[in-house]
């Protein structure tokens, strides 16, 4: 299949796919001609980039990752010994980023709750208009 019945397929733009291919995560064949062509296979592959991206890793660690994964229908299920525990890390360091989020927010709302209430009051209505 060319590039963009693989895009319409999975739902991800053409240039999001070139963007995999260029990271090395999808190894189209190519033609003579230049095109590329993709298999149904790469259909799966392009779901499971779009599922290790929303779970936040990146495009660096995911080509890592990818050949040690296949899909059972629910779930991406390591297959490779050695995943499991850099996905725990990876899990950590995703934590630790979070903590550091919340430790900014409350901080933030430090600031935003020493603010006189008339302060507050005209910087909301600004928000709100």
């Amino acid at each position: 299949m060319r590039i963009g019945e693989l895009s319409r397929r999975t739902g991800v733009g053409v240039h999001l796919l070139r963007y995999y291919e260029e990271q090395d995560l999808l190894h189209p064949e190519r033609r003579p001609s230049g095109y590329r062509e993709y298999v149904d296979e790469d259909v799966a592959v392009v779901r499971r980039i779009r599922s290790l991206l929303a779970a936040g890793l990146n495009t660096s660690t995911i080509r890592t990752v990818l050949p040690c994964l296949r899909d059972d229908g629910e779930w991406l299920v390591p297959t490779c010994s050695d995943l499991v525990a850099d996905l725990h890390r990876e899990r950590d360091r995703i934590a630790r980023a979070i903590g550091d989020l919340q430790a900014s927010m409350a901080a933030l709302d430090g600031v935003i709750g020493a603010a006189p209430a008339d302060v507050t009051r005209r910087a909301l209505s600004t928000l709100n208009a």
